[in-house]
């Protein structure tokens, strides 16, 4: 039976790991990333890279897709993509080898030019996280019922979420992960409807 998805197509550090565990506990296969055929079939609710680069062609190949995008206060998302995009520079632009080639070429694309000089500098990336919110909202403007947006440190967002997606379940709030500037979250959560970035 085909069951339709869920994209997440806010930008990276504006909460995706409290989204996506929240997306497992309500019962929903999830990967916080998809770098393989394999798991962007497996997983129903997909999230971070490609998602957040590719969501058009993705719309284009799932017309019954719904779409989320998440956002932040620019005064928590500025200093917390600076200090990911930092870690992230060597690996992200180096030629030969690095991160996943799909992760490069989404970073390279939302975030260009990549330079370090850009990701110092705060009015480059709010036109970056503006640029890419505003695309969504036009994409999406006539058609609200495939597109929610939605901050997860809002109180009433979780119940939001419950709506967009005709589920009635016990309203809740998003569980705070990655404080602090970690990423790593993700990888130590164990679940039976988690799905392997890199599932073959």
């Amino acid at each position: 039976m085909h069951t339709p998805k869920i994209y997440v197509i806010g930008l990276p550090r504006t909460g995706t790991t409290s989204f996506c565990v929240a997306m497992l506990d309500l019962g929903f296969t999830v990967a916080h990333t998809a770098y393989t055929q394999a798991s962007m079939e497996k997983a129903q609710v997909i999230a971070d890279t490609p998602i957040f680069c590719d969501y058009q062609e993705l719309d284009r190949t799932n017309p019954d897709a719904k779409f989320i995008y998440l956002t932040r206060d620019l005064s928590l998302w500025l200093p917390s993509i600076q200090q990911l995009l930092q870690r992230m520079f060597k690996n992200v632009t180096r030629s030969d080898g690095g991160f996943n080639p799909i992760l490069k070429r989404c970073f390279q694309t939302t975030f260009s030019p990549l330079t370090l000089e850009n990701i110092n500098s705060t009015d480059f990336l709010t036109s970056c996280y503006q640029r890419h919110f505003q695309q969504a909202q036009d994409y999406f403007n006539d058609r609200p019922s495939d597109f929610l947006s939605l901050d997860v440190s809002e109180p009433e967002s979780y119940q939001q979420l419950l709506e967009f997606l005709s589920l009635e379940k016990p309203v809740k709030t998003f569980e705070r992960i990655n404080i602090g500037g970690k990423i790593t979250a993700w990888n130590k959560i164990k679940h039976p409807l988690k799905i392997d970035a890199n599932l073959k």
